[in-house]
């Protein structure tokens, strides 16, 4: 199988991590040599609730005992849609009421930008330095890292950059900006928080301006960072919110959320402003209904703060010179980025998975499912000891 991969498979990176995967459960993964992995990465915080969670393979077996795909989203009411769309409604701010479920967290993030146009009629958006808001080309136009940007130019022209927490650049938004678009932690940067008040002034720089603001909440979001929507945590609510990630459980899933008195803009002048044949797929929705639902009744959300500060409390080491993040989106900063990549591969041989950042080579991403015990913590914790004493 491993010389199929290689052979046929398109490669995203000089060197694949290449574990070939038998099974998967809980917080961990099995090789076909039948060695066991405990995940401190899920899917790149994607596997919410770990893998194979008993109450999302329900909700997928039981919708496709029903039906499947039957019709391009958003004419037929379908149940699981439906249901997802006023789930998170009912755990969101009261002026973000509407939900467009796309297929995946790049895809909401170009929804949210046709959105933004639609809604103030200006072209131009401002994103941060450093972020990272997708692969599409539309994602990538507002995606802050031009080594990563420059061999697919040209991109999507009116986009305008500001250093993230950089209070002093906010005079860039005006009265020519559609919308203001920020993760609400950096995450490709290196798991960067927004220092005091700064999201809140972007906010009120954007109504000034009569400006949107976009938050992107692809990896902050359904929990992960101690409250439902990352933004809780940072006293402010923004005009559109992406999210994906998470939410599915582990199957494709994304959304954009906003006002019904937005959304309402993408239906007419023109008819069909944004479509979609699989988005809100019906078995896939079923995913994440069960995902989010289990999240909440179980207390998982508070429970990754607490979780938080017992991986810092194990994590102390010499050469982890911060810990970044917050909740389970957290990344060890080393020393190099070598000593970092040595790291995870060494821990990967002895069993555990940890994984990179984009632009922060000196990062150990440990964003591990919401369902891990106290006990898988340690020793994954001790794990990444072990291999710095040596």
């Amino acid at each position: 199988m491993k010389k199929d991969f290689f052979k046929y498979q398109a490669q995203t990176s000089p060197h694949p991590l290449a574990i070939e995967i038998a099974s998967a459960k809980g917080c961990y993964i099995y090789d076909t040599s039948g060695k066991e992995y405990l995940d401190f990465v899920a899917g790149v915080s994607a596997n919410s609730l770990g893998h194979n969670h008993p109450k999302v393979t329900e909700a997928i077996k039981n919708q496709l005992d029903s039906y499947a795909h039957v019709m391009v989203y958003g004419e037929f009411i379908q149940q699981p849609q439906v249901e997802l769309c006023k789930l998170l409604a009912e755990n969101s701010p009261e002026n973000l009421n509407a939900v467009y479920i796309t297929n995946s967290g790049t895809e909401a993030t170009e929804g949210s930008l046709k959105l933004a146009k639609r809604v103030t009629n200006r072209s131009e958006i401002i994103a941060a330095k450093s972020s990272y808001h997708g692969n599409t080309m539309g994602s990538m136009s507002v995606s802050g890292v031009e080594k990563q940007n420059s061999a697919f130019r040209p991109l999507i022209p009116g986009t305008k950059f500001i250093e993230f927490n950089n209070e002093n650049e906010l005079n860039k938004i005006t009265t020519k900006t559609a919308a203001v678009i920020l993760e609400t932690i950096q995450g490709g940067a290196g798991f960067i928080e927004p220092k005091k008040e700064y999201l809140s002034k972007v906010k009120q720089r954007c109504k000034d301006v009569g400006a949107l603001l976009i938050l992107d909440e692809i990896q902050t979001g359904i929990g992960r960072t101690g409250t439902f929507w990352g933004f809780e945590n940072y006293n402010v609510v923004p005009d559109i919110i992406i999210t994906g990630k998470g939410l599915g459980g582990g199957m494709p899933i994304g959304a954009f959320m906003a006002s019904t008195e937005m959304m309402s803009l993408l239906k007419d002048n023109p008819k069909l402003g944004h479509i979609s044949t699989f988005a809100g797929h019906p078995v896939i929705a079923a995913a994440a209904v069960a995902t989010v639902k289990e999240i909440i009744k179980n207390n998982f959300i508070k429970e990754t703060l607490r979780k938080e500060k017992l991986i810092k409390k194990h994590l102390n080491h010499s050469a982890i010179k911060e810990i970044r993040g917050k909740g389970l989106m957290l990344a060890a900063i080393l020393e190099t980025p070598d000593l970092a990549s040595k790291i995870v591969l060494e821990c990967l041989e002895e069993g555990l998975i940890l994984f990179f950042l984009l632009f922060e080579g000196r990062a150990m991403r440990i964003t591990p499912p919401l369902t891990i015990s106290d006990e898988e913590i340690i020793k994954g914790c001790q794990i990444i000891l072990n291999n710095l004493n040596k």
